[in-house]
């Protein structure tokens, strides 16, 4: 089994996400239950809406763990390299962009989050400062410079 690596903010919030979720678990058992009590089942659309909503909870607490058991959080080790926990400036000549590299679960390119899984955390990781990096995407190829690293 491969470890998914999280940094020390994303596994926390997954760890908020799972307690938050198993917590809700009773109130959405109460509901499937005075769903069951209404009697017929074949027309209670309470009765299907509680039975989905706890197949929903109960799938996603299931992820969760899975991910909790996977996860290796990554320590922030070598400063001057690209690597998980890193803020990258970057400049592709005509302009400058900046992306935080995280774990492999938490990427949100609208957010300017990439893992190192994407094509440009693949071609960035381990590099320096200074350093150029090429991409080729279905638009073509891409040269980044890096320019600073925090």
């Amino acid at each position: 089994m491969k470890n998914i690596r999280f940094t020390k903010k994303g596994f926390d919030a997954l760890k908020k996400a799972y307690e938050d979720l198993k917590n809700s678990r009773p109130s959405a058992v109460l509901d499937l239950k005075r769903a069951r009590d209404m009697g017929d089942l074949s027309e209670n659309g309470y009765y299907k809406a509680a039975k989905f909503k706890l197949t929903d909870i109960d799938r996603n607490l299931r992820k969760f763990l899975f991910e909790l058991k996977s996860a290796d959080v990554v320590k922030e080790s070598n400063l001057d390299q690209v690597g998980i926990g890193r803020t990258v400036k970057l400049s592709d000549g005509a302009k400058e962009s900046v992306f935080q590299i995280v774990g492999d679960l938490e990427a949100d390119p609208t957010q300017k989050k990439i893992s190192l899984l994407s094509p440009l955390g693949q071609a960035l990781e381990g590099k320096k400062a200074g350093d150029k990096a090429e991409i080729t995407t279905p638009k073509g190829k891409f040269s980044y410079k890096i320019i600073k690293i925090s």
